[in-house]
């Protein structure tokens, strides 16, 4: 589990020091700095994989806060399990629009008690100004356990079903190692599930029919005339003819994506999704809800940012983070029961959250 999460000078963030729980779940108003948390988390795997550059491209002004006359880099670290932690520092790169790694380092705790003073942690392995492509191929046994946690870390956003969205196209039967962020393979996800793992694949069609109850069944096989493509088919209640995505309501194709995500047999370490609410009856934002209680009593991380109300008077305060934009910066603050004590006596967490006592509002 990611225990704490450092950042500094990465856009809207001036300087952030948080503890995170099994449970994580964001709220604030539009611009306040929730979208650029989550998208922090997509840098541990370009820094180790060599695709630092395909991630910041010619633009590292837009990841720098205030800019690069402000900020002279920004600064991560994350600690997984109190155990191991790897940070770093990326700079812009002089002349250019463009950024590199200062620095790119493994830390340990050798002790296990140790929880804020990192500047003690055993030093595993540490580089200074590195081609990106020499990183990828360095080989350190410690740093298996942050490689292992970092490898399947991806922000999930299936918002976009349009009609020339990625998910509503076939996809290649063999791309399913993994649900992918937009959800373009999750025919070919779900096909795996129900070849390989049958009972986890009723069980997320179970789910699926308790928020549609037209919904009957999939039907999944290669295409006839193309086997390496597969398509999302679905039949419905009273009806022997076949439906695709493009039959189904924007809010139900994104129910079926993160129902397959979170009841997935082999959860991600951590589940991070950007406003899965959209388009979701209330009933279903309630089931939404239980599955991700679900993934978090199993052993998987679940960090959430919302705008749904709905969602989360679902959730206990102690799980729920506060955005505000505060001095100009992201401002992050995690609630807690004992002091909205007197207020939820009468009142839900979301009331709170209306009536404006905790903030997180325009």
């Amino acid at each position: 589990m990611i225990e704490r999460i450092i950042i500094e000078n990465f856009k809207s963030i001036r300087k952030l020091d948080l503890e995170l729980k099994p449970m994580n779940i964001l709220i604030g108003a539009n611009g306040a700095g929730k979208s650029n948390f989550l998208s922090f988390f997509k840098l541990p795997n370009s820094l180790f994989g060599g695709s630092l550059q395909n991630l910041i491209g010619n633009n590292i002004n837009s990841f720098l806060h205030f800019g690069r006359k402000i900020s002279k880099k920004f600064y991560g670290l994350i600690d997984i399990n109190n155990t191991s932690a790897t940070y770093f520092h990326i700079a812009p790169t002089f002349g250019k629009n463009s950024g590199y790694i200062q620095e790119l380092g493994v830390l340990l705790n050798t002790n296990h008690s140790i929880i804020k003073k990192y500047d003690e942690w055993e030093i595993a392995f540490k580089r200074n100004d590195r081609d990106e492509a020499d990183l990828y191929v360095l080989n350190y046994p410690e740093t298996n356990t942050i490689m292992e946690h970092f490898d399947l870390l991806k922000v999930y956003h299936f918002q976009d079903v349009s009609v020339l969205s990625r998910i509503m196209e076939p996809s290649r039967i063999n791309d399913n190692r993994e649900i992918r962020e937009n959800g373009s393979n999750l025919a070919a996800y779900l096909y795996f599930l129900q070849e390989k793992h049958p009972q986890d694949f009723e069980n997320i069609e179970r789910q699926i029919r308790s928020v549609a109850p037209f919904f009957n069944k999939f039907n999944l096989a290669p295409d006839r005339l193309n086997a390496e493509h597969i398509e999302l088919r679905w039949l419905e209640k009273g009806s022997d003819d076949y439906f695709n995505a493009y039959d189904i309501s924007d809010g139900t194709l994104r129910f079926i994506a993160l129902t397959t995500l979170l009841l997935q047999p082999k959860l991600p370490k951590t589940i991070i999704i950007d406003e899965p609410e959209l388009g979701l009856h209330p009933f279903a934002i309630n089931k939404l809800a239980a599955m991700m209680k679900q993934a978090a009593g199993n052993g998987s991380q679940v960090i959430v940012s919302t705008q749904s109300v709905s969602l989360i008077d679902n959730f206990e305060p102690e799980d729920i983070i506060t955005v505000d934009r505060d001095d100009e910066q992201s401002v992050f603050r995690r609630l807690r029961s004992d002091d909205l004590k007197e207020w939820l006596d009468d009142y839900t967490v979301g009331d709170l959250w209306n009536k404006n006592v905790f903030g997180a509002r325009p």
